[in-house]
């Protein structure tokens, strides 16, 4: 798996530079530059990237082996949920999106389905607060109206 891990670790790196570089090519924000603009999440998210590519491309796992078809069963379904999440956030707005996917995430990683939607409704509502309150930074209301 060294050169599998070396390859992928090498598409990764390549993914991380553009997604940086086009992430520099938003618009200023109306009223001038600030400290934390459009553009500050997807760079974070590049370096993050670029690094984890990086220690991919020096340091490849030995023995990996591939999950089962049932995790990667799972982990599909995981990533239509987070599709659905994003094309949820225009229509029905961040709280309303995030809630069931926060929940549908923790139900999966072992909690009970109560504490679950407890957990997505509270996570997605201070993240709302903490973005449109704090940071000053639009988050879609959607039918909320928030």
């Amino acid at each position: 798996m060294r050169i599998t891990d070396r390859v992928f670790g090498v598409l990764l790196l390549i993914l991380a530079v553009t997604y940086g570089y086009e992430a520099t090519k938003f618009p200023i924000p109306f009223g001038g530059q600030e400290s934390v603009g459009p553009e500050t999440f997807p760079i974070l998210l590049s370096i993050i990237l670029a690094i984890g590519s990086i220690y991919m491309i020096v340091k490849p796992d030995e023995d990996a082996k591939w999950p089962a078809v049932s995790m990667l069963i799972e982990l599909g379904i995981v990533c239509l949920v987070l599709v659905l999440f994003a094309f949820g956030l225009e229509y029905v707005g961040f709280v309303l999106s995030a809630t069931p996917a926060v929940a549908f995430l923790c139900w999966r990683m072992g909690a009970t389905p109560g504490k679950s939607l407890l957990t997505g409704a509270i996570t997605s509502v201070v993240i709302y607060v903490l973005f449109t309150r704090v940071l000053e930074l639009a988050l879609p209301s959607g039918i909320l109206g928030l």
